[in-house]
């Protein structure tokens, strides 16, 4: 686990994202390095230098600090300063730190939960060294290609509940697409993952630290394969990417922000209303081809097959096994047929 100046220094200037947003509000005009020195708090020849490390990130920026600069297009990274306006009013508003790379999102947002993080703290990155999904398996984290995000919550609830909001997760993702493109085809895999056209496009991975009878705190982890083109070989044939199923380029900031607004839905409803666990379960089963009704291999205790026949009240997969309807508490669960 990274040292916690380690993650101090990995962490995104916070003036980066200010002198982005200085030309983002003048997209029509130079900026001189004066006027922008003094928006940020640093000397011109310390501009230059920021301005230099924008444009290694791919950001547009022409001029320089003899006749300014101006911004050429809106970039698609994950600032605070232009995801945080779009996400006013959600518990995810206020606290969002922005990482250029780091190892891995989760270990960075379990580690500020332990030293006090406020609840709604988001940790985005636009690369992933280490990223990790369910069962100790590695998440393929391509620079700026996706959407590596991780959020801390403190709910009123029992560990044995938790899976639910791993569910509501995944419904969060399943809104967020069709709300920015309601043709898009997507179905929810039990209990962590989202396919598109039979492919893997959306991992989830929900750590926590609990006593007997409470959760501590929570962190809620979603990895989105959002525009990549392309594959390594070991996952061509089972991963696959928003931009692949659609033909088209998407705005990973617009679907950042759709994102946690609709996590915010699902977690407000699910603290302050009683029937919004049966509405996740239920909800769930209806966007998923694979909950109900399917032939299905459970790699559990040496592995069974069986018929799915739904979630049980948690939440958990419940397999007909020929003589017993089995509950599935862990273990990755593929389809058979």
């Amino acid at each position: 686990m990274p040292a916690p100046q380690e993650l101090a220094a990995q962490k995104t200037d916070h003036r980066l994202g200010k002198i982005v947003r200085v030309l983002g509000d003048h997209a029509t005009v130079v900026i001189s390095g004066t006027k922008l020195a003094e928006e940020i708090g640093a000397g011109r020849s310390e501009v230059w230098r920021l301005v230099q490390q924008l444009r290694q990130l791919g950001v547009q920026i022409t001029g320089h600090p003899a006749t300014g600069y101006q911004l050429q297009s809106v970039p698609d990274l994950l600032l605070p300063e232009m995801l945080s306006p779009l996400v006013r009013g959600t518990i995810f508003g206020q606290h969002i730190h922005h990482f250029y790379k780091i190892g891995s999102t989760n270990v960075a947002a379990m580690e500020a939960a332990s030293e006090g993080a406020p609840e709604g703290s988001v940790f985005v990155a636009e690369q992933q060294t280490a990223g990790r999904g369910r069962g100790g398996h590695s998440w393929h984290s391509a620079q700026s290609d996706g959407i590596y995000c991780s959020v801390v919550l403190r709910p009123a609830m029992a560990p044995a509940d938790a899976l639910i909001l791993s569910l509501a997760a995944g419904l969060a993702v399943h809104v967020a697409v069709r709300e920015i493109d309601l043709e898009a085809d997507i179905d929810l895999k039990w209990p962590n993952d989202l396919l598109a056209g039979g492919k893997k496009f959306c991992g989830i991975l929900t750590e926590m630290n609990a006593e007997a009878t409470r959760v501590r705190y929570l962190v809620v982890g979603i990895g989105i394969n959002v525009n990549q083109s392309a594959f390594p070989d070991d996952l061509r044939t089972i991963a696959t990417s928003l931009r692949l199923q659609t033909n088209r380029e998407w705005s990973r900031i617009e679907l950042c922000a759709a994102l946690l607004k609709s996590l915010d839905r699902e977690y407000r409803n699910l603290l302050t209303k009683p029937d919004a666990h049966d509405s996740i379960l239920r909800r769930f089963e209806e966007h998923s081809s694979s909950v109900r009704g399917r032939k299905v291999r459970v790699e559990e205790n040496g592995g069974f097959e069986g018929i799915s026949e739904g979630l049980d009240s948690r939440g958990f997969l419940k397999v007909h096994t020929g003589d017993a309807v089995r509950t599935v508490l862990s273990g990755t669960v593929r389809l058979s047929d």
